[in-house]
């Protein structure tokens, strides 16, 4: 079997001089869609923040991707962000270029060089999530469905093995949300893990997967309460 893609060990987490999670212990491996819930504030964004490098671990042994958290250096920390998909409220797209220009910004930043191959590759990702012909648009005029599904297009640019989302359907309505968990759950199906918070409970009962809660500072499993 392949290494854990998040492997965490008696993990505490601080922000501001206060414990947020402590004694953590958590594995998450390739293919995996997993869902992380619990009440605001109880840390479920602050653990998220340790997996991409935003926020630092304090103590226990913590690994993604392979690299030791504990000890990556600053300068790596965006390598292991290409190798994510981010799905947060605070990656936003550019709003003063055309989708295809936001989604040609990324893979130029990662390295990709040949022009047929970045034309290619967009039009690729944007069949995927059901956003085909939209690539000359501005992000402000689509709708918010479509806008988070340019954001996930734009995360899964480089094929990655793990995609973290913070509330992806937080701010869309009920219908909007299902269709865009069915597509994390498509994309989860071609291989990437994916973590997820939602407060939406009724998603986990129609789209399955393993679910975490966060509460009084630890993470319990509860898949169990979901079946």
């Amino acid at each position: 079997m392949s290494e854990p893609l998040i492997r965490y060990q008696s993990v505490n987490i601080c922000q501001q001089g206060l414990e947020i999670l402590k004694d953590i212990n958590f594995e998450l491996n390739k293919g995996e869609f997993v869902y992380l819930i619990g009440k605001v504030g109880s840390g479920k964004t602050s653990f998220l923040k340790t997996v991409y490098g935003e926020l630092e671990i304090q103590s226990g042994e913590a690994e993604v991707m392979g690299r030791n958290m504990r000890s990556i250096k600053q300068k790596h920390i965006p390598e292991l962000r290409r190798q994510l998909g981010i799905v947060f409220q605070d990656f936003q797209l550019l709003t003063d270029r055309t989708v295809h220009a936001n989604l040609e910004f990324v893979l130029r930043a990662t390295g990709w060089k040949n022009k047929v191959d970045i034309h290619t590759r967009i039009e690729e990702v944007l069949e995927q999530v059901g956003m085909s012909g939209k690539g000359y648009k501005m992000p402000n005029e689509l709708s918010g469905g479509e806008q988070q599904r340019i954001v996930i297009a734009r995360a899964i640019l480089n094929k990655p093995n793990l995609i973290l989302a913070d509330e992806p359907t937080g701010n869309l309505d009920s219908e909007t949300g299902h269709h865009i968990v069915k597509l994390l759950k498509d994309i989860c199906a071609q291989g990437s893990a994916i973590l997820m918070i939602t407060h939406n409970l009724n998603m986990i009962s129609e789209y399955p997967g393993k679910v975490f809660k966060f509460e009084n500072h630890h993470i319990e499993e509860v898949t169990d309460q979901f079946e």
